[in-house]
């Protein structure tokens, strides 16, 4: 079976700074995996890589999506192609309503204009499975947003685009444990067996409401250890030292 998602190798810099230094990682449909690690480990920067954002080089490996190489596409032709990334600080869009950024979202992916009436039938529909009150469709894209907000915005963008494979870059910061559960209840709603599913966080609190089966802790650019949720809980109760001190020690 061909993987839903494929790391090989990859390699990524930032200026002359070199982040991820030889990352493997492979995801199929239907899983959840998370990757952890301390602050300056390539987290990040590996969700930009992943969607090609232009501010970083890969300079070795390849990724490859539903089998195919997606190095030379850009970042909108890689959302036409099913990832989708919900960024850590999503930035406010004044004077373009949700409603109007998501229509238009789902007419880029899809490479044609959706007639109006499909559009909202699908619209409403998905927020009433993440029950969020249409009136929230109406207001400027995470203009004046709370940090909870913002990121139900982006969990009904998710919805809507119906994406193959989900990057969520720390979706947790900044949310207290009431939006926290509400973010984390609809990412589980809408996994289903034909998606992927990549959760880069910092903390194990996410871990706790969306259970993944494999855990990879990331440190200096690569893949230190990997397991199932139990190292999620390991990293909680001891910390990232241990694989500090091995990386020292290298």
């Amino acid at each position: 079976m061909t993987p839903l998602l494929e790391i090989r190798n990859l390699r990524a810099s930032i200026g002359d700074k070199e982040i991820l230094k030889g990352l493997n990682l492979v995801i199929n449909a239907g899983e959840i995996h998370a990757i952890m690690g301390p602050n300056g480990s390539g987290k990040s920067t590996l969700a930009n890589v992943l969607m090609g954002n232009p501010a970083y080089t890969v300079t070795g490996g390849d990724i490859l999506f539903k089998g195919e190489s997606v190095l030379e596409m850009s970042p909108d032709e890689r959302a036409r192609k099913g990832l989708f990334l919900a960024f850590q600080y999503p930035v406010p869009i004044p004077g373009v309503t949700l409603v109007n950024f998501l229509r238009q979202a789902v007419n880029a992916v899809r490479g044609e204009e959706v007639p109006i009436r499909e559009f909202r039938e699908k619209l409403f529909s998905k927020m009433e499975l993440l029950k969020v009150d249409q009136d929230f469709a109406r207001r400027y894209v995470n203009d004046g947003f709370s940090g909870g907000e913002k990121k139900r915005a982006e969990m009904l963008q998710m919805a809507v685009l119906e994406p193959a494979m989900a990057i969520l870059d720390e979706t947790d910061s900044g949310l207290d444990i009431d939006a926290l559960r509400t973010v984390a209840e609809a990412v589980n709603k809408l996994m289903n067996p034909n998606m992927g599913l990549l959760l880069i966080t910092h903390y194990q609190r996410l871990l706790n409401y969306i259970r993944p089966q494999f855990v990879h802790v990331l440190v200096d650019g690569r893949i230190a250890r990997s397991g199932g949720p139990e190292l999620a809980e390991y990293l909680e109760a001891r910390g990232y030292d241990e694989f500090l001190a091995e990386l020292a020690k290298a």
